[in-house]
């Protein structure tokens, strides 16, 4: 009945179902991975060349999806009334964008915990436009950084 070859999206349908814990998880990557980087030069004695370039690799890849789950969220989820609750989400996403591209260009731990830092800026504004109240957890993994998720009584 149908040729269709090959469907790809996310997602275009109204499904509603939109949550940063996606891009959080792989900034606090990003993160983890600039802190594993940092340790290989600690030790001069290890051949760490092969390591190096997966670890590089992998960073790259978990920014990558920072910009993708965040730009899904910002193109799909934000309508006019969202934005005009919440004027400042054009310049906190485009600001992702650019901390997530730079975390890609470097090793700096520092750049990583700006990313984490600008997505839980834009996660509060995300719950809140659902007038869901947010808290701040400390992830219970490395690198153990401050996110923000949604507080769920029943959870």
């Amino acid at each position: 009945m149908f040729s269709i070859t090959a469907v790809h999206a996310h997602c275009d349908i109204p499904c509603k179902i939109y949550d940063p814990a996606v891009a959080q998880i792989a900034a606090l990557s990003v993160v983890r991975l600039m802190d594993i980087i940092a340790e290989l030069a600690d030790d001069p004695d290890k051949d760490s060349t092969a390591q190096l370039a997966r670890l590089v690799a992998q960073k790259e890849v978990h920014a990558a999806q920072v910009k993708h789950e965040i730009t899904t969220i910002w193109g799909d989820y934000f309508k006019q009334p969202q934005i005009e609750k919440f004027p400042d989400i054009h310049e906190i996403t485009h600001q992702i964008m650019q901390a997530a591209s730079k975390c890609k260009q470097g090793i700096a731990r520092r750049d990583g915990i700006i990313l984490v830092e600008q997505l839980n800026r834009f996660s509060e504004i995300f719950w809140h436009s659902k007038d869901i109240v947010t808290h701040r957890v400390f992830a219970p993994y490395p690198p153990a950084l401050e996110v923000v998720h949604p507080y769920l009584k029943d959870a």
